[in-house]
């Protein structure tokens, strides 16, 4: 297997940076970067539901999703030009929202609708990864501002999600594939899971060969070793203490 950027080994992360407030009219926002993959996540509280869920006495929490267009190393239209939006962009928004919606009590939230828009502002793979983990950092920050304003009484949070990809690239799995690794993979996968080390949501695919169950084991195993590792970030982003082990 060649060497990896950056130097890496199969089971390390590339660098990461999680920079809270990096859209300051937002009311949660976070920069988030995987190497050279970054995000701007910001958060948008809106003192009203969705309508189908008007008088139901919760709230909601969705997501959008989009490159920009020099994102990339070749200029993409922006698909507001197109006049719709592709599938792949549709996939990733609806993922982000659902591992959002997994730690947020939608009940304590009440009658309001929190957006997270997620720009990729440079893509090198991993951008639904580092969407999903930055938006996660936007949306504690945005009910902490409910929170602090008086809108709502307690914090509707239940706790961190963080999503990697992983991937069998020349035979061996390896954590946080990069634009390289992911375009060459034999297999590729996302895993999302919470703080405590639960699946929120696993995409995984064959792009080669079929792959193993001891195989997915491995890749689910480097998954939450990297997932871990990422909700660290984030509570040192988001100033919280790690919880203290049990004895």
């Amino acid at each position: 297997m060649a060497a990896r950027a950056f130097s890496r080994s199969v089971d390390a992360m590339r660098h990461v940076i999680l920079e809270p407030g990096a859209a300051p009219y937002a009311e949660g926002s976070c920069l988030a970067a995987f190497g050279n993959t970054r995000v701007l996540c910001a958060a948008s509280v809106e003192d009203r539901p969705p309508p189908w869920l008007r008088g139901k006495g919760r709230g909601w929490v969705t997501a959008e999703y989009g490159m920009l267009p020099r994102a990339t190393h070749t200029r993409t239209d922006r698909e507001a030009v197109r006049g719709k939006q592709s599938g792949r962009t549709q996939e990733i928004q609806r993922l982000i929202g659902r591992a959002l919606r997994a730690i947020i009590d939608l009940g304590a939230l009440g009658e309001r609708q929190i957006r997270i828009d997620c720009d990729v502002l440079q893509a090198d793979g991993g951008t639904r990864t580092a969407s999903v983990t930055g938006a996660c950092v936007a949306l504690h920050l945005a009910c902490r501002h409910l929170v602090a304003t008086g809108a709502i009484g307690a914090d509707p949070m239940r706790g961190l999600v963080a999503a990697v990809s992983c991937g069998i690239v020349a035979g061996r799995p390896v954590l946080d594939l990069d634009y390289a690794e992911d375009s060459t993979a034999d297999a590729d996968a996302n895993f999302v899971l919470t703080d405590q080390g639960m699946l929120v949501e696993v995409q995984g695919t064959a792009e080669g060969a079929p792959f193993s169950k001891a195989q997915f084991n491995r890749l689910l195993a480097l998954a939450a070793a990297g997932t871990e590792g990422l909700v660290a970030a984030q509570r040192r982003a988001l100033g919280l203490d790690a919880p203290k082990r049990k004895r």
